[in-house]
C-alpha cells in the first residue's frame, strides 16, 4: 500500500456533473465533453465515467494514445473523437480502438479512407489558423462523415467581433454537409448565446471549474482542490530572508510555514511574489521563491501547526484567481499539477 502523500488533488465529481448540467442548460444543446490531457489533469476515465451517468455519449481527446486509454477505461459504446486527426500510420490503431479521427487535411482524409474509412469528423478552420481545412478547400461530402466542427479563438472575450465572423463562416461551410452533427461552441462559446450552439457544444475548462471569461463565474462550481500539508513552522526575525536568492526579506518578525508543494507538484515559480493560498479560511501570501518540493507561506498571526492543510486552489482560492496570480490561465494551472500528486475522488 503506497504511503500517504502530503499533497493531494481532490476532484469533486458531483461538482463536475453540476457543471455539465449547467452547460447543457445554458447552451440548449447536448454537451460533448473535452477530456483531453487526462481531463485537464483530473483523470479522464473517472471524469468521463461520471459524465456518462449524466448522459454524455461523445467525448473528445487530442491524441490517439489518449483515445486508446479512454476506450480501455470506458469500454464499447461512447463515441471518442481524436482532434489530432488520422496521423500517418495511425489508422489501424484508431480502427482497432473504435476511435474517430477529426480529419484536418487532405492527407489525413486519404490516410483514413485508404485504411477502410468509417465514422469520422471534419474540422473547418474559420480563422484561428491552427487545425482544419480552410472553407474554400473543404472536401465534398463523403461516406462516414458524421461530425463537422470548428473552434472559436476569442470565446473568452464576448465583445470580440471575430466571434461573430467565425460563427457565420462556420454556418455557411457546415451547411454543405447535411445530416452531420455541427459542433462549434467551446466553454466560452456556450455563454455567447444559443445561436453559437448549433447541434452540440464541446466544453472543457468550464466542466473542470474555470470560468468562461477567465475569471470566476457563480454558475460554475469549483471541481478540483489542490492542497498540501504544513511541514514546519518557524519564526523569522526582521532582516532575515526566506528561500533561494533571498527572494523575501522580512521587514518585521514573521511566522513562516513551509508547505509540502513546489514546482514539481504544480505550484508554478511564477506565483512568487503574487501568489496567495488558503490557510484556516483566509488568504495568506506565498513568500520567497517556490522550490521544487516546498513553498513558504506567511502565517503571521494565525494558529497554524504541522500537518495543517493549505489550499493552493479550490473553493477558498478560486482556480481562475490562482492562475491570474501566477500570470497564466486555468488550463495551464490544472494540467501542471504533477504526477506525484495523488488524485482523490469524492461525490
Amino acid at each position: 500500500m503506497p504511503a500517504p502523500s502530503p499533497a493531494s488533488l481532490t476532484i469533486d465529481l458531483e461538482a463536475l456533473a453540476a457543471n455539465y448540467r449547467t452547460l447543457e442548460a445554458v447552451g440548449g444543446v447536448p454537451v460533448h465533453p473535452v477530456v483531453k490531457a487526462d481531463a485537464y489533469g483530473l483523470g479522464a476515465v473517472a471524469c468521463a465515467g461520471r459524465l456518462m451517468r449524466e448522459g454524455a455519449r461523445t467525448f473528445f481527446v487530442a491524441r490517439t494514445r489518449e483515445g486508446e486509454s479512454l476506450r480501455a477505461g470506458l469500454g464499447p459504446g461512447p463515441a471518442i473523437y481524436v482532434l489530432d486527426g488520422c496521423l500517418t500510420g495511425r489508422a489501424a490503431r484508431m480502427r482497432e480502438a473504435d476511435l474517430r479521427p477529426v480529419v484536418n487535411t487532405p492527407a489525413q482524409l486519404a490516410e483514413w479512407q485508404a485504411a477502410g474509412g468509417g465514422r469520422c469528423g471534419l474540422q473547418i478552420d474559420t480563422g484561428m489558423n491552427r487545425l482544419g481545412f480552410r472553407a474554400q478547400d473543404a472536401p465534398e461530402p463523403f461516406d462516414g462523415l458524421d461530425l463537422v466542427l470548428s473552434h472559436l479563438a476569442c470565446a473568452d472575450a464576448p465583445s470580440e467581433p471575430m466571434n461573430g465572423r467565425q460563427r457565420e463562416a462556420f454556418a455557411l461551410t457546415a451547411a454543405r454537409y447535411p445530416g452531420t452533427v455541427r459542433s462549434f461552441a467551446n466553454s466560452g462559446g456556450v455563454f455567447l448565446g444559443r445561436d453559437y450552439g448549433f447541434d452540440a457544444s464541446r466544453p472543457g475548462i468550464c466542466l473542470y471549474g474555470g470560468g468562461p471569461e477567465g475569471r470566476p463565474d457563480p454558475r460554475i462550481r469549483p471541481v478540483a482542490t489542490f492542497a498540501a500539508e504544513v511541514l514546519q513552522v518557524r519564526d523569522v526575525p526582521a532582516g532575515e530572508s526566506v528561500g533561494y536568492s533571498r527572494g523575501f526579506v522580512a521587514d518585521a518578525p514573521r511566522r513562516i510555514a513551509t508547505v509540502a508543494a513546489g514546482y514539481a507538484d504544480g505550484v508554478l515559480r511564477s506565483y512568487s511574489p503574487r501568489g496567495q493560498v488558503g490557510v484556516r479560511g483566509v488568504l495568506r501570501p506565498i513568500t520567497g521563491r517556490i522550490s521544487m518540493d516546498v513553498c513558504a507561506v506567511d502565517v503571521t498571526g494565525l494558529d497554524v501547526a504541522v500537518g495543517d492543510p493549505v489550499e493552493l486552489f479550490g473553493p477558498n482560492r478560486m482556480l481562475d484567481e490562482a492562475a491570474s496570480a501566477a500570470g497564466t490561465v486555468a488550463w495551464e494551472l490544472l494540467t501542471s499539477v504533477g504526477a506525484r500528486v495523488p488524485r482523490r475522488y469524492v461525490g
